[in-house]
């Protein structure tokens, strides 16, 4: 017993001294948007493909940024952080898509009777988060429902949705299956407009890359490791709830209640796979027509600070010739 004890345990620790460690930076605080990549190290699917995954924290440093430089293996990315960075010229693919629904959205106070359409937010006080990208959002907006684009902003980040609440500020913009269920779970009584309804193009959210030099150095390990990724998060749209519980167990929620109730968003919602799309399909028609819109809006830049040129395809930012079909 004891011989094969032993034998079992430096099989063990033989495996473990053969993982390949590789590395994925996140592009902030771990959530749900993350859930695939918690069940895929949790459930073993990393250490199956032989990797040894270390899922780095948000910090002060862009997940992309990080990324470009060759800082990290693999990087989570929002999609306006993606498409700047890409834009810009730095030798980052798109490997995966996680939201196949837009999750953003405009929200207000419900009571607020001066608001009922997006043409009557000129003239109001936005609370935002220092981007570009959300005055052409909001402005594209309000003009295309007869409005003009006027109106006030005061950048406070997080701090926006304590001031929506209490009145300080008249709208801000949300993630549904985050502070979306926040707000629900606090009692705030809030109403929305959808992006897509008033001329701004859906896209997908949340993408996965690696530098575009690794799918050439070394697929192998960009295919185990994207394999992987993809059976955590196609168990997590099976299984909400109970990765839900794998979440809470991995992070630090002090309100488990809200982890819970994304992945019920999320389900519901289908945003994880909306019945036509395979979990982490990225669609280039939109990643093409946002692509676009962020280049025709001035919020793709270069290193000089000017707007770019629409290059007339993007259709090599992204690869996915290790997904299966």
């Amino acid at each position: 017993m004891k011989i094969a004890a032993l034998t079992v345990a430096a099989c063990l620790t033989s495996h473990s001294a053969l993982a390949e460690e590789v590395s994925i930076a996140l592009d902030w605080t771990l959530n749900t948007n993350h859930i695939g990549l918690i069940v895929a190290r949790e459930n073993g699917y990393f250490a199956d493909a032989g990797l040894e995954v270390d899922i780095l924290p948000y910090s002060e440093s862009a997940s992309t940024a990080l990324l470009a430089a060759g800082a990290v293996d693999f990087a989570y990315m929002t999609a306006l952080g993606f498409m700047s960075t890409k834009a810009a010229g730095a030798d980052i693919t798109a490997l995966w898509v996680t939201m196949q629904r837009e999750a953003g959205r405009l929200v207000y106070n419900s009571d607020n009777d001066g608001i009922t359409r997006p043409a009557d937010l000129e003239g109001k006080t936005y609370a935002g988060f220092g981007s570009a990208w959300e005055d052409a959002l909001i402005s594209t907006m309000i003009e295309n429902d007869g409005g003009t684009a006027d109106y006030d902003t005061v950048t406070l980040g997080t701090g926006a949705y304590e001031a929506l609440a209490s009145g300080a500020v008249d709208f801000t913009l949300e993630v549904a299956t985050w502070e979306g269920v926040n707000s629900e779970l606090l009692g705030r009584n809030q109403s929305h407009f959808i992006y897509a309804d008033y001329g701004v193009p859906e896209p997908q959210g949340g993408y996965i890359g690696a530098q575009t030099s690794m799918l050439q150095s070394d697929p192998d390990t960009v295919h185990a490791f994207m394999e992987a990724t993809s059976k955590g998060y196609t168990w997590a749209a099976k299984n909400p709830q109970a990765a839900a519980d794998i979440l809470i167990k991995a992070g630090d929620f002090p309100n488990q209640d809200l982890v819970r109730g994304s992945m019920q968003v999320i389900d519901r919602g289908g945003y994880l796979t909306d019945g036509n799309t395979t979990v982490g399909r990225i669609d280039a028609e939109r990643l093409g027509n946002m692509a676009k819109f962020l280049y025709g809006s001035g919020v793709l830049r270069g290193s000089d600070g000017q707007p770019l040129v629409w290059p007339g395809d993007v259709s090599d930012w992204f690869d996915q010739s290790w997904m299966k079909d």
